[in-house]
């Protein structure tokens, strides 16, 4: 690493010597001099690639259908919003239509006739129950379509979240790998020698936690 090899000591002109990080001998970050300029590079690896790849991609797939709503899920929503109509209305018929059977065969048989004032009112207070039911039943199936939605708004943003901080996972290992690579450059005069390994106790002080979790993620 930043190996130069000894110049005349005549000029105090500096040289720069170039910079690598090597993980289980793979090259994977350098710092090399282009003319006036100094080019630090990231190495990824294939599978570093398609994981970057993937996760830019899924990221800007996911943001841009956020609030965007298929057809599909529409129709899932639908069906279930149905399902919850269908039984609501077996209950409430259930309960009330009993009720009113029984109201008028009780006052048939008390009365011959269900022209009165008794059987009215009590029909009324019936009626009025059932409506109740209803309206509670509509109030439930709004309810249940909102949340559904935003269940599924919450669900994409927990997946947007994920991939950022793996995004920026990826993008602050790449850093980590370029100043591990900048730090092992230097420019020296030209009568200094640097060895190949003078810098390596400062590089792995410096990455050795991050390669250590590129190695429980299988990246390297």
């Amino acid at each position: 690493m930043g190996k130069l090899s000894k110049k005349s000591s005549s000029t105090s002109t500096p040289q720069f010597a170039n910079g690598y990080v090597t993980v289980n001998g793979r090259n994977v970050a350098s710092a090399v001099k282009n003319g006036d300029n100094v080019v630090s590079t990231y190495n990824m690896n294939e599978n570093e690639k398609r994981i970057q790849n993937s996760v830019q991609s899924g990221l800007a797939s996911s943001l841009d259908n956020l609030f965007s709503i298929s057809d599909n899920q529409r129709q899932e929503w639908s069906n279930q919003l149905d399902a919850i109509k269908s039984k609501g209305i077996d209950e409430i018929n259930n309960i009330y239509k009993p009720m009113e059977t029984d109201l008028k065969n009780d006052i048939a048989n008390r009365f011959g006739n269900l022209d009165n004032s008794i059987f009215m009112d009590n029909l009324n207070s019936i009626t009025d129950k059932k409506a109740k039911a209803v309206a509670d039943l509509s109030r439930e199936i709004t309810s249940t379509q909102d949340e559904l939605y935003n269940n599924e708004i919450t669900k994409r943003m927990a997946t947007i979240s994920f991939l950022n901080d793996l995004n920026n996972d990826i993008n602050n290992t790449t850093m980590n790998f370029l100043n591990a690579a900048s730090a092992n450059n230097k420019t020296v005069p030209t009568e200094t020698t640097t060895s190949s390994g003078s810098n390596l106790g400062n590089v792995l002080s410096g990455v050795g936690k991050m390669v250590l979790s590129y190695y429980t993620k299988g990246i390297l």
